[in-house]
């Protein structure tokens, strides 16, 4: 088998192990009608108000510009700030967006129309897409012979310690596959400074001067982005679309 990997410069755009929604949050936004042939438009409301509960905000005339809008009925407005807003309207509805990103896009999931609702939306979300849900298996031609005989050595080798390098490699006899458990994920800059005082470049070159293959690094590092816990390499697993595959 031919192992041609590089280290990355930097985090892949496109990661086969990410599904589902990243950084979910809701946006509180007012649903205004203006002019008769003009279709509504959604804003959120100006800083200054953004107290104001639904009550004191649904079905209140409003000024807005395209930023944001602001309600000016038993409310006083400032001067220069009424005079960024040229347009005029109703706001009909209060509507808390969902709003998630896939592969740093951003993406509208549905409108609701509480918070309490749109919380239980994000929890459910969080959820069926993968939250918790932090097992995969894989087929095993995603790594090269090396990697896969370092692995065996690790796990067969009943005297070997802990790597110390935030995986630990574990048998399957059953299926002849191997696992890794990972620990620490995701692997970011972010996450790693705040329990191992180190970036992930530090981490890497760690793994490979402890002698880890680069290719499986690369898998291994995918996967902890995603923040994948157990990772399962099985001759008899399905190919994932979009992970270098190492023909023989």
């Amino acid at each position: 088998m031919n192992s041609t990997l590089r280290a990355p410069a930097q985090q892949p755009d496109l990661n086969p192990f990410v599904r589902g929604y990243e950084r979910l949050h809701i946006e509180r936004l007012l649903l205004i009608t203006y002019e008769d042939d003009c279709p509504p438009c959604y804003r959120p409301l100006h800083d200054s108000q953004t107290d104001l509960s639904d009550d004191e905000v649904q079905l209140f005339p409003c000024l807005f510009n395209d930023d944001f809008a602001l309600i000016n009925e038993g409310h006083s407005v400032p001067e220069d700030l009424a005079e960024h807003c040229p347009c005029t309207g109703l706001i009909r509805q209060v509507i808390y967006a969902v709003i998630g990103e896939t592969l740093n896009e951003r993406h509208h999931v549905g409108d609701l129309y509480s918070m309490e609702q749109a919380q239980t939306l994000i929890e459910r979300l969080n959820f069926e897409t993968g939250h918790y849900s932090r097992a995969w298996e894989i087929s095993t031609v995603h790594l090269p012979d090396d990697a896969l005989h370092y692995l065996e050595s690790r796990v067969g080798n009943f005297a070997s310690r802990p790597t110390g390098l935030l995986f630990e490699p574990f048998a399957l006899p059953d299926c002849n596959g191997v696992g890794c458990k990972l620990i620490g994920t995701p692997w970011t800059d972010d996450s790693l400074l705040n329990i191992e005082d180190r970036p992930y470049s530090s981490l890497r070159q760690e793994q490979l001067d402890a002698g880890t293959p680069a290719a499986l690094v690369e898998v291994l590092y995918l996967a902890a982005l995603a923040d994948v816990r157990l990772l399962i390499f099985d001759p008899d697993a399905a190919v994932l679309a979009g992970l270098t595959v190492f023909d023989e």
